[in-house]
């Protein structure tokens, strides 16, 4: 495992070493603008505010993913989720009305609600992501990335197995320092995996070189983001997403980067967009690093607060939980009066996600040792990019034995 680990980093190191002139001269002019809306994404920016401020989860629309300007119909089809057979059907009738090709038509559901209750979210975390990311000397805006990640929702959890604010999975979480286990999940706290995101974002544009491929790489991977710059001869975003071809390069990853870009902007004029909305009060608490391991029933007594509290204000553990271990930052509200984190987050409406994107029938499947992906994909007569789609997974990630893979239903 160490010895491919040093493999792939040298392989995804020499790659990005192809461009350092280009690269370089990209740093200098994000020096001034870090968030260009690089020529060529303008409609696609404009598409996702109105996505965020103006079409509500009853509506589904149809649009053009190649020109984001045009809008084909808005359809009114209440909050529950419509099965894809529906949606495919309704895109069929679509094309033919307007004589264009099937891959034209693409639907997506209006989140105005969703992203109005992030922003109101956002109040309680922004405070302690600010701070994060200055002492890492990273733009403030990218502490508007849960906006479009989750919500802002520390409870969050993907069909794929994607968790918490900043929505890692299990083994990007464990690499980036998080701890993961059955009694605690780092994930789920919002000041731990916002330490994590911060270092991967830094990992990312230190080896990217632009906040553009850096941001993008967030939901694609740094590998993938590097072959694909190879691949086609150029760092730049917009030519990635017009003529790199990759059975893994989608809708999803050609299009973060612009999400982002339109949910900075509503968040910076939130009053344009929602006017009169207040952001919720900051979280205050005090972070206490065990010196040594302790018991849960021993710390609650430290700290005086009961049982419940305490998991209520570290969300990271599980009620299962009986010792926290040495290194474990436990926190402590800094007003006695304030709701413990899980208490707020209980009361928190669920929401359908962003996307139009039903999770598909599933099987499950035990990696044994030996096995490969192709080999295990055969086997099910599935195919290597939905497995890898459904569980999260890049071309990076090699298999664990004993983990649990979801194989679509064929």
């Amino acid at each position: 495992m160490k010895r491919y680990a040093q493999w792939f980093l040298s392989v995804l190191f020499s790659l990005v070493a192809l461009f350092p002139v280009t690269l370089s001269a990209q740093q200098a002019t994000e020096a001034e603008a870090p968030f260009p809306i690089t020529p060529g994404l303008e409609s696609a920016v404009e598409f996702w505010k109105k996505i965020f401020t103006e079409y509500s989860l009853s509506q589904l629309i149809f649009f053009d993913p190649v020109d984001m300007s045009r809008i084909y119909e808005v359809m009114e089809v209440g909050e529950a989720n419509r099965p894809q057979s529906y949606i495919d059907g309704e895109r069929v009738r679509i094309a033919a009305t307007y004589g264009v090709d099937l891959d034209r038509i693409q639907a997506q559901r209006g989140i105005k609600e969703r992203m109005l209750a992030g922003l109101k979210r956002s109040g309680r975390y922004m405070h302690h992501i600010e701070k994060v990311f200055r002492e890492k000397n990273l733009p403030l805006e990218l502490g508007y990335l849960p906006l479009i990640e989750s919500s802002f929702e520390i409870g969050a959890r993907s069909y794929a197995g994607a968790t918490g604010m900043w929505q890692f999975m299990r083994v990007t979480g464990k690499e980036y320092g998080l701890r993961i286990d059955r009694s605690i999940d780092e994930r789920r706290d919002p000041f731990e995996s916002t330490r994590a995101a911060a270092a991967l974002l830094n990992q990312n544009y230190q080896t990217l070189g632009s906040w553009p491929l850096a941001l993008t790489a967030y939901n694609y991977g740094a590998g993938g983001i590097a072959r694909a710059v190879a691949d086609r001869q150029s760092d730049d975003l917009v030519e990635l997403i017009r003529d790199y071809n990759h059975p893994y390069w989608g809708f999803a990853p050609k299009n973060f980067y612009a999400e982002f870009l339109a949910a900075v902007d509503v968040a910076k004029n939130i009053n344009q967009y929602f006017p009169g909305t207040e952001l919720d009060a900051p979280l205050m608490v005090q972070e206490i690093e065990l010196k040594k391991g302790v018991s849960l029933a021993l710390l609650a007594k430290n700290t005086r607060l009961t049982h419940s509290e305490l998991l209520g204000w570290n969300p990271a553990l599980s009620a299962q939980t009986r010792s926290i271990p040495v290194g474990y930052r436990v926190k402590v509200p800094l007003d006695s009066r304030t709701d413990p984190i899980i208490q707020v987050a209980q009361t928190w409406v669920q929401e359908p996600p962003a996307r139009v994107q039903e999770p598909p029938d599933v099987l499950r499947h035990r990696v044994k040792r030996g096995e490969t992906l192709m080999q295990i994909a055969r086997r099910y007569g599935a195919s290597v990019a939905k497995i890898m789609q459904i569980n999260g997974m890049r071309k990076s990630h090699p298999l664990q034995v004993g983990s649990t893979l979801l194989i679509p239903k064929a």
